[in-house]
């Protein structure tokens, strides 16, 4: 009788097995695939790309995004090698940059998704105020070296700025550093520090009160001082602002953009689109930038 009994409780698991591995199997194959999206670039925009990714996938369960920094050069070249589907992008993509994307397959497709206000910012306790493009220029190119030359205390001036795969260095470079003038060869001073985030920037200036530095509008802190700037002499002077952003007296602006490869369709596309409207820019403004 007992093995009687042990026979039928083995035959009754048996059956329950062999019943539920069909439905699991059934189950499994109505499940819809995880869409993946690879986001990387701009470090002035990894935090703004951050709340974009968490709070579409909270929506869409069903869309995966992967979001990393490195700079706007680092997202670039992974964008022309084809690993990324976004690159984040602080600055348009250079000509030399496109050919070689399109050498290689790959057609670069520009969506501006914000704008951004470059600041430069100081220690709270720099008696400076204001300086304007031309001024800014012979700072960082190492002509102007003591803050006593431009209305300041007697103390030598100690330049920040990100590193070269950096798009805002590379804007900050072209717009502020050579002028916006296309022949100009300007570097900046050897003497700069070159930090490898917007935070470095941001720390070093709150300790160092000798210090001069940039950053997006968004990762400027309270316990920093942001300078009033005029595009030339005579000009008025500027702080940066959405306002002022918007209304085009900052000198210092830009828009923000993301690249893919072609006119984006399926996911990539709802998720652009998604960026583009109410929800998306409202992030943009809660970080600081300046929605479209």
């Amino acid at each position: 009788m007992a093995k009687l009994l042990q026979s039928l409780v083995l035959i009754s698991l048996l059956s329950l097995l062999a019943c539920g591995s069909p439905r699991s199997a059934e189950t499994d194959s109505f499940r819809s695939p995880i869409q993946a999206i690879q986001n990387k670039g701009s470090d002035t925009m990894v935090n703004l790309a951050l709340a974009w990714a968490e709070a579409y996938t909270a929506q869409h369960p069903g869309v995966s995004i992967a979001v990393t920094g490195g700079g706007s050069g680092t997202g670039i070249a992974a964008f022309i090698n084809g690993t990324v589907d976004i690159a984040n992008v602080s600055r348009e993509m250079k000509s030399e940059e496109i050919a070689e994307a399109r050498s290689k397959g790959i057609d670069p497709v520009e969506h501006t998704v914000a704008r951004d206000a470059i600041a430069v910012v100081v220690h709270p306790d720099n008696p400076v105020d204001q300086l304007t493009i031309p001024q800014l220029s012979a700072i960082f190119t190492g002509h102007i070296t003591n803050w006593q030359e431009v209305g300041g205390q007697d103390r030598p001036i100690v330049l920040l700025s990100r590193e070269s795969n950096s798009g805002t260095y590379v804007y900050f470079l072209e717009e502020v550093v050579r002028q916006g003038d296309k022949e100009s060869q300007a570097l900046f001073s050897p003497d700069t520090l070159l930090m490898p985030s917007s935070e470095g920037i941001s720390n070093e200036v709150r300790q160092n009160p000798n210090a001069i530095g940039y950053d997006g509008l968004g990762y400027v802190t309270p316990d920093q001082k942001t300078l009033a700037v005029a595009g030339g002499v005579g000009r008025a002077y500027v702080k940066p602002s959405v306002e002022t952003v918007n209304n085009a007296t900052y000198a210092i602006a830009r828009p923000l953009y993301m690249y893919t490869n072609g006119q984006p369709s399926g996911a990539i596309h709802d998720y652009l689109e998604w960026i583009a409207g109410p929800e998306g820019q409202a992030l943009v403004q809660e970080l600081g930038f300046i929605p479209l």
